[in-house]
């Protein structure tokens, strides 16, 4: 019996050394439970009929989470739901977005109202119980640019951008070149970014759940570097930076940390479309931080092919 025993642990380890660059569902014990996960899109000024569906691969394809979409369509100033997959059915109250949020662990969001319609004051009351209560958000990229007339969501994202973003929204945030985080209250639009480019991303907090065992500096594909970002800034912690170069010439925040009662957001910059998600830095950051968000900790590895601060590694 103990030879048995010690063949299996043989086997699985050699099996372990032989993984491919990105598998999590191997694991010591019992497997972790799935985190239940509802991404909202539908209105946004990118492509969001594009990159919602390899968003939901990444994070299916790690094993760690379950996903289920919602896409809204625009009403007059309302959003109704213009398509849900199918297990969402019951969760609806006829055509009106308001789902039972407590129903997932995760909330993506790949929206912003780009187009000034509004979620009902019911359905914003919802979400936010449902962050502070404890559960997690993600911000991704352009959905900072929504809800500037909404408090709350404003300080779930820390900080955003366009949509008339200015020195009523809060201040600037960024680090300077002393590594001395700077809060900007300079008037200013809130919002910008140059060309797309492949820049490098600085590990700010490598003892952070979300940051730690990533390299100090990693490279990103071509992507927008977000920066003159500005709000609330209240109860964040700047995971990364990129080096505006082009632009503002300062470390603009490029990953978010967020309290939010006793709720986590993970709030990202990056990934302006589908080549951009495609990026390891990208995927890993966007993995690890919605896993930390959900449920305050990370089990997703680094991968092998994690890349350094020469060039940048991108999947097929």
């Amino acid at each position: 019996m103990r030879l048995q025993k010690m063949f299996v642990v043989i086997i699985c380890v050699f099996g372990m050394l032989g993984m491919s660059n990105f598998d999590t569902q191997i694991v010591l014990g019992d497997p972790l439970p799935k985190i239940k996960t509802l991404i909202i899109d539908g209105d946004n000024n990118h492509n969001w009929k594009a990159t919602t569906p390899v968003l939901q691969k990444i994070l299916e394809d790690s094993g760690r989470f379950t996903v289920e979409v919602i896409t809204l369509m625009k009403d007059g100033n309302k959003y109704n739901v213009g398509a849900v997959t199918a297990n969402l059915e019951q969760n609806l109250v006829g055509n009106e977005f308001s789902p039972v949020f407590d129903k997932f662990d995760l909330i993506v969001s790949n929206f912003n109202n780009h187009r000034g319609g509004a979620w009902s004051e019911k359905t914003r009351a919802a979400f936010e119980k449902y962050v502070s209560d404890g559960h997690g958000f993600v911000v991704y990229h352009a959905a900072d640019n929504a809800f500037r007339e909404w408090r709350e969501y404003n300080k779930m994202i820390a900080l955003g951008g366009w949509g008339g973003r200015n020195q009523m929204d809060g201040p600037y945030l960024y680090i300077n070149n002393e590594d001395k985080i700077i809060r900007d209250e300079s008037a200013g639009p809130g919002g910008s970014h140059g060309k797309q480019w492949a820049f490098l991303i600085t590990n700010r907090e490598p003892e952070h759940p979300v940051m730690k065992g990533l390299p100090k500096e990693f490279r990103h594909s071509n992507d927008e570097l977000y920066d003159k970002m500005r709000g609330p800034a209240e109860n964040v912690t700047i995971l990364a930076t990129a080096y505006a170069q082009d632009t503002t010439k300062r470390h603009e925040p490029m990953l978010l940390a967020i309290d939010y009662g006793k709720g986590r957001v993970f709030h990202t910059t990056l990934g302006h479309d589908v080549p951009q998600i495609k990026s390891v830095a990208f995927i890993i950051t966007f993995l690890r931080g919605a896993e930390w968000a959900a449920t305050g900790n990370v089990t997703i590895p680094v991968p092998n092919d994690m890349p350094s601060n020469d060039v940048p590694v991108v999947r097929e």
